[in-house]
Parts: structure tokens; sequence; C-alpha cells
């Protein structure tokens, strides 16, 4: 069979409703919104784990004091990180899925990997560099570009050995960071070495790429 149109598998993610149709486990308790930025050309692909309330509410992904976070880390303004023909942005849960009873986001939701990702990234040309935010991102590009041993364990564990994850292919190339959450400031106190020396090597990278 030929390869599906990066188009065609676009517009049915943006039609899709099975969290709510065909749910696994409870029901999205929303009307479904998904949000996603892929072109065919970009050469960056930014993998997150799934929309916020603020990113549900604009339909811009990243959308958020987090975005703004995570476009310091790449070096990059607002411009640059939505021009689909540059970055592309596809996280795990294409809709956000909801709160917890204290106020917190829910993990992705578990139909859109089944269901999309595998169609969405067979559909265009391989990137160049897969930025991989949140532990749920890095298990599935890890395992999708062949790099299963690092996969295993913790957040943590897998920015650590960020370094190892860099040189294990020539493309396309992955880092695994953090959520650029508030939440993580802590995290990022307590691990200096990830601005001293993981950041200047995903800055140069990104700027290298956008030429």
């Amino acid at each position: 069979m030929p390869p599906e149109s990066l188009d065609a598998v676009l517009a049915e993610i943006r039609a899709c409703r099975a969290c709510v149709e065909h749910p696994r486990g409870k029901p999205l308790p929303h009307a479904p919104r998904p949000v996603l930025h892929v072109g065919p050309k970009a050469r960056i692909l930014v993998a997150g784990q799934a929309p916020g309330t603020k990113v549900h509410a604009s339909g811009q992904s990243f959308n958020d004091a987090s975005g703004n976070r995570l476009r310091s880390w790449l070096g990059i303004d607002r411009d640059t990180f939505y021009d689909e023909d540059r970055i592309a942005v596809a996280a795990m849960g294409f809709c956000f899925p909801g709160q917890d009873a204290k106020g917190g986001d829910l993990p992705p939701r578990k139909e859109c990997a089944a269901l999309w990702h595998d169609r969405l990234f067979a559909a265009r040309a391989p990137f160049d560099l897969v930025v991989a935010v949140g532990a749920t991102s890095q298990a599935y590009h890890l395992k999708r570009l062949g790099l299963e041993r690092f996969a295993g364990g913790g957040l943590t564990e897998r920015v650590m050995r960020w370094r190892e994850i860099w040189e294990a292919r020539e493309s396309p190339r992955i880092l695994p960071l953090p959520h650029p959450s508030w939440r993580n400031t802590g995290w990022l106190k307590r691990h200096p070495w990830f601005e001293a020396e993981l950041l200047p090597v995903l800055k140069a990278e990104v700027s290298l790429l956008l030429g």
C-alpha cells in the first residue's frame, strides 16, 4: 500500500472523538479538541505530554508559561515556534485529558498513541531532531527509533543519560527533557548540569537545523 498522505492523517486526527465515543477507561470529561502543529518541512519535532487548560482553550501548543520556558530552552521566539515549516509539535495526547482531584493534569489519554502516532510519523519524512519532553514522550520515541535500551527507568535517569542518547544515533537525534512546568523548578535547581551542559547542545542544534 502507498503511504498515507500527511494531510489525510492530520484531518482524521483533528476530527477524532475516540476518547468520548470509544474511550479506553473513563470518557474524556469535555468535548475533544485535538491540538498539534505538524507540517511536511519541519526538521525539528517537539514531542510533549498533553495539552493543558490554556492550550485547550487557545488551540495552540505550549501557549502558557511552560511554553515560554520551553522556548527559552530551545533559544527561539514564538513566531519561530509556531511556524509549522520550522517546528512540529505533537504531544502524546492531542486533547487536554482533564484534571485529577488535586487540580493536576491527568496523564495523556491512551487512545491517541494507539490510534495515531505510528500513522502520523509514517506519513512524513523523518525529523532530524526529536525533543522528547516528559516521560511518556521519551518512552514512545526511544522505542520508535530503536533505542529501547534507554526507555526504562525514570525521567531523571533518562535526562541524566542525555549524552548517551544524543550520541546513540546520527538521525533523528533525540534529546530528553523534563517538562518545563513551574512544578519542575525544584528539579532544575537540584540538577544544575541540565542548564549548564544539556541546554547549550540543544540550542546549538536547533539553531543549526533552523539555518
